[in-house]
């Protein structure tokens, strides 16, 4: 008997427990237990990298051998130890609190539900390769509500709820479900059916315009990951695809499963009948290109270390830039080659990814593979010095895809796709390193890139952004930066500016303001010619300071009134790209 086609010897069942308490009730069967069997619940969700200790949701534990109660040890944070035999069949309950309206946890109420297996899922320790069995249940409370997942369906009604299979805990906890009364469509890329699930949208959605975009994205995708030189097409590496997106009315981000990717935008980001989608929906499709890119890289081709995900605590490596970087490089450029936005849009966009590293103090202090490394205790947890002490292995990785894409481009016929599809195949779909990286490089260039892999990626040295993208007719301007910029800043505004950050080096922090300043308005001038305003928009200050040379910043810190000497900078710039030459941007773009 094949392993899909085994009894399931891990069952759950999930069921709703309380719909305004926001509860999920689960109820785990081992059918044959070990002696003093351990069981626990993951510390972090793999794609997401932070400890999130789902374990403080989770109540209301108990065990129960042949009907009677037998005892429950906690072990730790997120494990416990059953006191049984061994090869008895034990029954675990308990309760998941889930109000978490995010990708990476667990949410109920009223009208929806959603969970990943990592939040709902207790993992029997040593029975993790058995195979495992998810029962959904429809209870009156939610009658009218309908099922999507990318887990294998074994016995399911026409809403989908029933029983469903997995070959490990690994898939289980890697096909998130989605409940309610959403939207629903369908299309075929690849030879190989998707289907896009919506929650929350308003009336005014254009569900055929999502469908058809989004289409187009995936045919674009499986091209660049499985076009021979001949022109000639493969199937995608798994049997059907699952989009879950959430509208919601403030929030966006995705998270990336092996089938299936767990989205959430804005409504006013979704299409709507008979309007022209704005830049929210290029970022929507641009969101929808990046977890897609993410089923090849990261989900099958990915990190030595992650060969094998370790729930209990952090999975360290340097590789984020490469993972996360190149689909961010990626997650745009396909959305020109897939004709849905233009090179003039994709400049724009591009431009706004150099700014934001260039931008980025911290880029001088941290390398992208120190970023990688360090995302647990850094990119996760931000804070106002975030952009002094970091970079993000998104922002420069991408960079440094677009660097040796273009570099490549410009010593011979070769491109990144190529090395990315090399890397497929030399790597078998599956865990890769540094080293393979180098190694196709040098088969399909003949020649070494350990120099420039390991300037751009372990160093902080600047990139050769510049010379690459004229080399490319790509125009590169120097405008003046915004005022924020200028000054070393970000800030709130709102009644009064609240400053967030300052950034290293600026005239901001020469003055000596700080994270958490109130900054009230300013002084100008002396004598006769002095004045005092009241400042609520930051824009608002070269109003004021006129042809001064520097004003007296008031601010309010720990309840007390500081006057601060700002000097107002000249000549901090930006940079603004545009087509020089058509033709030689086509060659690259439109690949």
């Amino acid at each position: 008997m094949s392993k899909d086609l085994a009894p399931a010897l891990i069952h759950y069942r999930v069921e709703v427990a309380d719909l305004h308490a926001h509860l999920f009730r689960v109820t785990l069967t081992i059918a044959q237990a070990q002696a003093q069997q351990r069981v626990s619940l993951p510390v972090w969700i793999p794609g997401s990298y932070l400890v999130r200790e789902f374990s403080k949701n989770l109540q209301r534990l108990q065990a129960r051998r042949d009907g009677r109660l037998v005892a429950v040890q906690q072990l730790d944070k997120c494990s416990w130890q059953i006191d049984c035999a061994p090869q008895d069949p034990l029954v675990l309950s308990y309760e998941i609190y889930a109000f978490d309206n995010s990708v990476r946890t667990a949410w109920l109420d009223a009208t929806r539900g959603f969970f990943n297996g990592t939040s709902l899922c207790l993992r029997v320790e040593g029975q993790e390769d058995t195979v495992h069995e998810l029962e959904l249940v429809a209870s009156q409370a939610i009658a009218s509500w309908s099922v999507a997942t990318g887990l294998p369906p074994q016995k399911i009604n026409r809403r989908g709820f029933g029983s469903y299979r997995a070959a490990d805990y690994d898939e289980l906890v890697d096909c998130p479900v989605e409940l309610g009364e959403f939207w629903n469509g369908t299309f075929t890329a690849g030879g190989v059916p998707h289907r896009f699930v919506v929650a929350g949208a308003p009336p005014s959605f254009d569900g055929e315009r999502l469908l058809a975009d989004t289409r187009k994205i995936c045919e674009a995708e499986i091209r660049l990951w499985h076009s021979t030189d001949t022109g000639r097409r493969h199937k995608a590496p798994y049997r059907c695809y699952l989009f879950m997106l959430n509208a919601t009315d403030d929030g966006y981000g995705g998270l990336e499963h092996r089938n299936s990717t767990a989205l959430i935008c804005t409504r006013r980001d979704l299409p709507r009948l008979g309007a022209k989608p704005g830049d929210g929906y290029t970022t929507l499709l641009g969101l929808i290109s990046h977890e897609y890119f993410h089923t090849w890289n990261v989900k099958r081709l990915r990190p030595a270390e992650f060969a094998h995900y370790d729930y209990a605590q952090e999975n360290y490596t340097q590789l984020l830039w490469f993972f996360e970087g190149f689909t961010s490089y990626y997650d745009d450029l396909l959305l020109r080659r897939a004709g849905l936005i233009d090179n003039a849009t994709y400049l724009k966009l591009l431009n706004k990814t150099i700014n934001q590293v260039m931008q980025t103090p911290g880029r001088t202090v941290q390398s992208v593979a120190q970023a990688s490394f360090d995302a647990w205790v850094k990119y996760y947890r931000q804070d106002e010095n975030t952009p002094n002490a970091t970079v993000s292995y998104y922002s420069k990785g991408a960079l440094v895809a677009l660097c040796l894409d273009l570099t490549l481009r410009a010593e011979g016929p070769h491109t990144l796709d190529e090395v990315m599809r090399a890397l497929w195949q030399r790597c078998q779909g599956g865990p890769m390193s540094e080293n393979d990286l180098l190694q196709v490089l040098q088969d399909i260039t003949g020649r070494s890139y350990a120099r420039e892999i390991k300037r751009w990626v372990h160093t902080t040295i600047e990139l050769p952004l510049k010379e690459l993208l004229e080399r490319h007719g790509v125009a590169i301007q120097e405008d003046p930066a915004q005022l924020a910029q200028q000054l070393g800043l970000r800030v709130a505004e709102g009644t009064a500016i609240q400053i967030k950050t300052v950034l290293r080096g600026g005239a901001a922090e020469r003055a000596g303001l700080a994270a958490g300043d109130e900054w009230l308005g300013v002084e100008v001038g002396s004598g006769k010619t002095h004045s005092g305003w009241r400042l609520t928009k930051l824009d608002d200050l070269p109003i004021y300071a006129g042809a001064h040379p520097k004003v007296q910043a008031l601010v309010a810190r720990d309840k007390r009134l500081l006057k601060l000497t700002l000097n107002l900078p000249r000549g901090v710039t930006t940079w603004r790209l545009s087509v020089r030459d058509p033709q030689l941007i086509e060659r690259w773009l439109a690949a």
